[in-house]
């Protein structure tokens, strides 16, 4: 049967309460009775409790005598004989339904060894299940008949090795069957068009250990894209563009300098980000470069993307090529960030989660229809226990397996406090500290606003840090709005802004002023892979300045990210100036604009060398690294300035350098600013920055030029 045949449509809404629409063209819409039919044609009268008139519709909200056994089919009849089966509707988005179906075991997907496979799929509203297997190099396929256990569980085990063996399940629900890949699936076939059977202990490797991160300010995150990383004709790579790629080491450029990943290992990186690089859609794998994609278009969340492998049909081939990247990194103690995409998926309809259990995955509105917080179709409903458990599960295999170091949640806004909580409790029973950070932006999502994981609930979250989008607009002027220029740009209205985030964002002089609690909760950044770069802004904002003043401008914007308070986070590139032509949305847009352009790190390489030295800094001195507010409260000083001016005196305690002075002018002429009696050295001026000194100065005045930060240390 399908849905044109059905005279009149019959839902469980909730596990007692079943709502029946009876069309106005069928007797009028009027029936005096209900009553359930059940396999054997038992018959149990339903109670109407409630009728009331829809559009061309009657609509009859009726009372179950007792509940019903999920994964058997029923029918309604009314008492002109007419009948219909009844379907799936709003139950499944109910806590008893929750709470009925939970599976907490840790064995969905494909067990294998070799002498038998086992097939585990959660699908609690269909009435059958069954594998769909397929040969490696033939186009014969066997349906196995799977069988249903407890909690929606559906199973089947077969007697021999299936290695390399395709797969997907062919799932009944409301009288209809899907084909759906495996959402557990951890191999598939070019595109993701198949599940296939593989035995990761063969992939294994293991996990160096990494120099120590004891807090997230001690971080210094460097985000990039696979393909931009070396895709570049003198990016110095052999595999450009490909996992093997971004793990190539001591690749030069044109100049004999290095690229790639040595480049960042000299710059002094401790965290490469790398956007999504599971499974996702936007481009062909078999024909990688027709298309461009940032990745954030997720189909298959514990696979890896394709189209960065040297053979996507292959499906052994990604698996060992990330797992080298990734090992290849921890070689020269740098930790990688996944960027993971769990608010959404890339069509609602066509996914797995949708096929399988139809409904359940992703979040309505009070009228029945997918809610888009995210902007893309769909949410994600984290808060549901089963989605939950899958966001936890695929943490937990994207550390076991692939010994990822740290998390980066887009749109963590969707997602809910329990479910971040959760992922918090799981990375820390790994590995103790996992740096998680996330985009906490309150989005139009029907979650309470208490239960969003957002910038406003971060008291809820202590330990998840939130990209601070008050300290990248404070310092460069409004992301959206390309005009606008921020207090780095001499805009006085930001002032106070900047002022606050430069310690912290933790409230100076009141804690509960503050945007957060603690500086470990502020990722601060004002250029990310989103919108313009800081100097495609710099050159709309101002079109007639000469270059040399960009240069400053943007040299200051990057250099408060590093010193300021809190975990500093730099886009690849933004060293030395970035540019993607003016594009402020190059999500697929071709390798010309998004590449990392590895002839602009030798044009500027003076720029390169002194954020090189800033770091440098950064990572000598925990004066820059604070890690609480009451630190910040009682270690640093604000100097009594005129606007736009800003200084620090910063308590120093581990090194010869007791008191530390962050002086700051965005102005475009040098300006004489008072500071205490004593013999102060230079660390960094508008020439040069590292650990050592560049001068002496002495004296109860200094002279800072234009547009640039100055340190200058006391022993």
């Amino acid at each position: 049967m399908n849905s044109n045949e059905r005279i009149f449509l019959a839902y469980i809404d909730e596990m007692d309460i079943i709502t029946i629409l009876l069309p106005l063209s069928y007797h009028h819409g009027s029936s005096s009775t209900f009553s359930i039919m059940d396999e054997s044609q038992k018959m149990t009268p339903l109670q109407i409790i409630k009728k009331q008139h829809i559009e061309n519709n009657n609509k009859y909200i009726c009372r179950l005598a007792e509940e019903l056994t999920f994964g058997h089919p029923y029918w309604v009849v009314d008492e002109h004989g007419g009948k219909t089966d009844l379907q799936i509707g709003a139950v499944i988005r109910t806590a008893p339904f929750d709470d009925r179906f939970f599976y907490d075991g840790s064995d969905l997907g494909v067990c294998i060894n070799d002498h038998q496979t086992q097939f585990k799929l959660w699908a609690p509203t269909a009435t059958q299940v069954k594998l769909k297997l397929r040969k490696p190099n033939s186009s014969f396929s066997e349906i196995i008949k799977m069988r249903r256990e407890e909690k929606g569980v559906w199973s089947t085990v077969v007697h021999s090795d299936l290695e390399l063996y395709q797969y997907t399940f062919l799932i009944l629900v409301n009288k209809e069957w899907r084909e759906s890949v495996d959402p557990y699936a951890v191999a598939v076939t070019a595109n993701g068009e198949l599940g296939v059977i593989v035995k990761l202990e063969k992939t294994r490797r293991q996990k160096p250990v990494l120099p120590p991160i004891e807090n997230p300010v001690d971080a210094i995150i460097y985000e990039t894209h696979i393909r931009d990383f070396t895709i570049h004709p003198n990016s110095g790579v052999k595999h450009k563009g490909l996992y093997l790629g971004a793990a190539e080491l001591n690749t030069k450029g044109k100049d004999g300098g290095s690229t790639g990943l040595s480049y960042v290992k000299e710059l002094g990186i401790t965290h490469i980000e790398f956007l999504p690089f599971n499974d996702f859609a936007g481009v062909d794998e078999l024909e990688p470069d027709k298309d461009y994609n940032w990745g954030y278009n997720p189909i298959h969340f514990n696979v890896p993307e394709g189209s960065y492998s040297t053979n996507p049909s292959d499906p052994y081939a990604r698996i060992l090529e990330l797992k080298q990247m990734i090992d290849t990194i921890h070689s020269q103690g740098i930790r990688v960030i996944m960027d993971v995409v769990y608010n959404h998926v890339f069509i609602r309809e066509t996914s797995t989660f949708e096929k399988v259990v139809p409904g359940y995955y992703f979040r309505h509105n009070e009228l029945g229809f997918p809610s888009n917080g995210t902007g893309v179709g769909n949410d994600i409903a984290s808060e549901r226990k089963m989605v939950r458990k899958f966001i936890l599960d695929s943490v937990r295999f994207w550390m076991e397996e692939y010994h990822i170091d740290a998390f980066r949640f887009d749109l963590m806004g969707i997602l809910d406090i329990e479910t971040m909580l959760e992922v918090r409790k799981t990375c820390d029973s790994i590995q103790e500290g996992t740096l998680i950070i996330g985009e906490g932006w309150n989005l139009n999502t029907p979650l309470p606003i208490d239960k969003k994981a957002i910038i406003r609930n971060h008291s809820k979250l202590p330990n998840i840090g939130q990209f601070n989008d008050k300290f990248r607009d404070s310092i460069k002027g409004n992301t959206f709005y390309l005009y606008d220029k921020g207090y780095v740009l001499g805009n006085e209205h930001y002032y106070e802004g900047a002022k606050d985030v430069i310690i912290g964002s933790v409230g100076m002089d009141k804690k509960e002023t503050g945007l957060l609690t603690n500086p470990s909760q502020s990722v601060n950044y004002v250029e990310c892979h989103d919108n313009h770069t800081m100097w495609d802004k710099l050159l709309s904002c101002l079109p007639d300045m000469d270059e040399l003043l960009h240069i400053k401008y943007h040299r200051l914007a990057t250099g408060l990210v590093i010193l300021s308070q809190g975990t500093p986070f730099l886009h690849s590139g933004q060293e030395f100036f970035r540019t993607k032509r003016g594009d402020g949305n190059s999500y697929k847009s071709p390798d010309h604009i998004n590449q990392l352009d590895w002839n602009r790190k030798q044009l500027f390489y003076d720029n390169v060398k002194y954020i090189k030295g800033l770091i440098q800094i950064r990572k000598q001195l925990t004066c820059f690294r604070l890690r609480t507010g009451d630190d910040i409260r009682n270690q640093i000083k604000l100097l009594p300035l005129p606007s736009p001016l800003i200084g620090y005196s910063l308590q120093n305690h581990n090194h010869d350098f007791r008191e530390v002075l962050l002086l700051i002018n965005p102005l475009r002429k040098k300006q004489s600013i008072p500071i205490p009696e004593g013999d102060w050295i230079v660390l960094a001026n508008e020439k040069a920055a590292g650990i050592s000194s560049i001068e002496s100065v002495a004296g109860n005045e200094l002279v800072v030029e234009s547009v640039c930060l100055t340190i200058i240390a006391k022993k």
